[in-house]
């Protein structure tokens, strides 16, 4: 079953909503924001949360945002707020292994299958993200849309 109205959002989308330097700061907020205005549900696992939390944590001279804990842990309940959690299941292990396979996905390739591999369990086809190409090659079953292109949508 395929849930058309939602959109699963990647980690990548949360940091640019949070850190005013990224280039798409603006566009992640105007998708956080809009697309659930516009009847858009949005979605994502708590592997993206645990990755905002590794990278909004780490120091800034580490390529990370700097936040203290309780601040990224705020940050975390606002955006659970709007969004649906999806859960990892013996399904999605079983996408994974299979996308694994036939995408012959390696190391750190590994984390980005497995996001699309929960996102398919639970019947969502789309993805958003501020890294397209590293899901361009799930494309033939996922439709990754970039983070650039979603304002004014």
């Amino acid at each position: 079953m395929t849930d058309a109205k939602t959109v699963f959002v990647d980690t990548n989308v949360l940091l640019s909503a949070t850190d005013l330097q990224r280039t798409l700061h603006q566009a992640a907020l105007e998708f956080l924001n809009d697309w659930p205005n516009r009847g858009q549900i949005l979605a994502t696992s708590a592997q993206v949360f645990r990755e905002y939390l590794a990278v909004a944590t780490r120091p800034v001279e580490v390529n990370g945002l700097g936040l203290g804990v309780d601040d990224a842990l705020a940050n975390v309940a606002a955006f659970r707020g709007r969004m649906r959690l999806l859960s990892e299941t013996e399904q999605s292990w079983d996408r994974l292994r299979g996308l694994v396979a036939s995408y012959r996905c390696s190391g750190k390739q590994i984390h980005d299958a497995n996001l699309v591999a929960t996102a398919l369990a639970s019947g969502v086809t789309k993805l958003v993200t501020a890294n397209a190409a590293d899901f361009s090659r799930f494309s033939p079953e996922m439709e990754v849309i970039d983070l650039s292109t979603v304002s004014g949508d």
